[in-house]
Parts: structure tokens; sequence; C-alpha cells
């Protein structure tokens, strides 16, 4: 794509005030969800690091192999709140010449891993259940049911953490979910056990477990898409394209539109950059800084970069 400045015979040292770009980055409403969480993620690793060897001493003590899977089960939520923990810390690094964007898209990535480690987990609980469908096992006695409901009070006090940030930010949902999920396994632990010890039936243990990796499935499935579509660079849900587009196209002096692209640079962060044709000439930088706060205030976009082209020449998709 030609670049095509207009230098007037006064304009050295000037460039951006009469040349056709101008980049501008403004705070997004929802700017650096992930920051504002390290003490939420510091709690929640030191609650949970506490649980699991409380969890495994027990586990070693009584020979149960039931609180030692549950102690590992518990550890890759650790593992969850660190690799969220550190996307987002990531997010916030500062640009360099290689990274001219920073690490902003950790965030996006901390999301799709934490989705996989979820689906990998979902797997498994499937799997063991099926296989205690065919082959029904006593079920976990009142010791693993006591420490299980205390992994639900503590897997929900970490939730509640994050659930204030996890709708404008996928990386904090993917936190979220984590919890979420093993509240809801270590729910499965107690209500299945209290419903067998009532009726003596065991194949409900893995039909309760089966019915909880299905609902947990559905979450994640929408974590794992949202994050891959982000990676990928589509244009976020919360924004409308068509609506972007003709907010440019309205603007006085704006006669076409084109090469618009609208894309995620992390998980709370989003930047576009477009072409006007402004054939009565360049607008000046109030004209750009004006768009950047309208962009900013209407969609959330925090970067906007324009060219502004003068002449009516044959562009791609004018």
């Amino acid at each position: 794509m030609g670049r095509h400045h207009h230098h007037h015979g006064h304009d050295h040292g000037h460039a951006d005030t009469h040349g056709l770009e101008h980049s501008q980055s403004l705070g997004s409403p929802h700017h650096h969800h992930g920051l504002g969480y390290g003490r939420a993620f510091a709690i929640g690793i030191v609650l949970n690091l506490g649980f699991v060897a409380v969890e495994a001493t027990y586990g070693f003590m009584s020979g149960s192999v039931a609180l030692l899977s549950d102690a590992g089960h518990n550890l890759s939520d650790v593992l969850g709140l660190a690799i969220a923990w550190a996307g987002a810390k990531l997010a916030t690094m500062p640009p360099n010449k290689r990274f001219t964007w920073g690490y902003r898209k950790s965030s996006i990535l901390a999301a799709m891993i934490n989705a996989l480690l979820l689906m990998i987990a979902l797997g498994a609980i499937a799997l063991e259940a099926v296989q205690r469908l065919a082959d029904p096992r006593p079920v976990a006695g009142g010791t693993v049911m006591i420490v299980a409901a205390i992994g639900i009070v503590i897997n929900i006090a970490t939730a509640l953490l994050f659930a204030r940030g996890r709708k404008g930010d996928i990386n904090i949902r993917g936190a979220f979910l984590h919890m979420i999920a093993d509240a809801a396994v270590s729910a499965a632990v107690v209500i299945a056990g209290a419903l067998i010890l009532l009726t003596g039936l065991l194949w409900i243990d893995p039909m309760v477990s089966l019915a909880i990796a299905a609902l947990i499935f559905w979450q994640t499935w929408g974590l794992l898409r949202e994050s891959v579509t982000m990676s990928l660079g589509a244009v976020p849900d919360q924004i409308d394209y068509d609506a972007v587009a003709e907010a440019l196209a309205c603007q006085q002096g704006v006669s076409a539109v084109h090469d618009l692209h609208i894309w995620p640079t992390s998980t709370t962060e989003t930047a576009l950059t477009a072409h006007l044709v402004m054939p009565s000439g360049h607008p000046g930088d109030a004209f750009l800084h004006e768009l950047a706060v309208m962009l900013n205030s209407r969609f959330g976009v925090s970067h906007t970069t324009v060219q502004v082209e003068t002449g009516e020449q044959n562009c791609s998709g004018c």
C-alpha cells in the first residue's frame, strides 16, 4: 500500500501534523484487568498450596489413594493460577524494539493454555467415570467427603476473588473456571458419597462425575474458542465491525474508508488501523485525536492508527 505524503514548504519537523499517519494510544475503559489481580492470584495460590500440603500429608498417613489423587488434582489448580498470573503480569511489560507491542498477547496465550489444561482434566475425569461405570468400586469414605467439602469452600473462596473480572478478561475467566471446576468436582464427591450412603447404588458416583464433566466442558469450550479466535486476531466479540466502519465513514470530510483492521492486542485491549480517503485534504491533529477518543469511548479501542489519503486514487476495497 503506497503512502502518500504531502509536504508543504513550511512543515519541516512537523511530518505528523500534515503527514498522513497518526497513531494514538489511549487507556481503554477496561485497561489491564489482570494487573489488579496480583493479590487475588497470591491468595489463591497460597490457599491451594496449603490445601494440597494437608491433603498429601493425610493421604500418606492414611494410605488413601483418593486423597493423594485429589491433592494432585488441586496442584493443577495452582498451576492454572500461576499461568494466568504470569500471562497478566507479562501483558503489562513495556514494549521493546523486538516486541513492539510488548508481551500483551501473553494473557491470550495464558487463557488458551488454561482452557487446554481444563480439557485434559475433563478427559481424565470422564475416562475414570466410564471405567467406574463398567466396574463399580466402593466410594469415598467419610474422611474423603470431609476433605472434599473443605475443597469446595477453598475453591469457591478463590473463585470469588476473580468473579468481578471474568466478564471483561478471558485470562481472568480462565482462572475463575479452574476454581469453579474444582469446586464442582469436590461437590460431586460429597453429593455422590451422600447419595450412595442413602441408596447403596454405586453407579451414582460415576454418573455425577460425568454430569459435572459435561457442565465444565460447556464452559471450557467457550473459553477455548474465544482464546483461539483472539490469538488469530479476530475482531473482539464486543465490537461491531460494521458499526466502527460506519462511525469512521460518517466523519466530516471522509469520502471512503478502507483497510480497516480491528484486533485484540491482549485480553483487555484492542487496536485499530484504517485508511480514510479525505479529498478536501488532511484534517489536522485535533481531528485525529478526537477520532481516537471517540473510538475509545464508543468501542473500547485503546490504540488507533489512521492513514489519511487525500487523492481519489484507486485503492483496494474503496
